[in-house]
């Protein structure tokens, strides 16, 4: 009876500490998801050859910003409200025309997405014609982006 009482301890030791590895393996989970994201960005002054200008953000998701040279957010859509400084000596548009726009940036995990103002110079624009430009996501490089808690 000893023996058989012996043996049951012998087993149930590795028993319990198998066991406890599976439970930790479960409670292990896979990599935070609410620490992904990625950056939109309005710093990096791109090609005016190409007609584009820099802009600045005057609100995001629909709430006023500081305006910043990085955004830093969770993957998803983002609505950001921006402004033109196009500085083109052929744009004849009135100060009164020069609103700002809103878009949508897709923003993807670990992506920094540079926007900009593009001028559209395909007709003359004057007066309070507001087709001049409009805000476009210019160029997108891989970026590692963690959220700051």
């Amino acid at each position: 009876m000893l023996s058989r009482i012996f043996s049951r301890r012998q087993l149930a030791i590795p028993l319990a500490m198998s066991l406890s590895l599976v439970i930790l393996q479960g409670c292990a989970s896979a990599p935070d998801d609410t620490a992904q994201c990625g950056t939109v960005s309005s710093f990096l002054a791109p090609d005016n050859s190409a007609q584009l200008y820099r802009l600045v953000v005057t609100h995001l998701d629909g709430v006023p910003v500081i305006s910043r040279p990085n955004y830093q957010l969770p993957p998803g859509k983002h609505e950001f409200t921006v402004a033109e400084l196009i500085n083109a000596p052929e744009l004849k548009v009135s100060l009164a025309a020069r609103k700002v726009k809103t878009f949508t940036v897709d923003v993807l995990a670990n992506q920094r997405h540079h926007i900009a103002a593009q001028f559209n110079t395909d007709r003359i624009y004057i007066g309070a014609n507001q087709g001049y430009w409009q805000p476009v996501v210019w160029q997108a490089e891989s970026h590692q982006c963690e959220m700051k808690r």
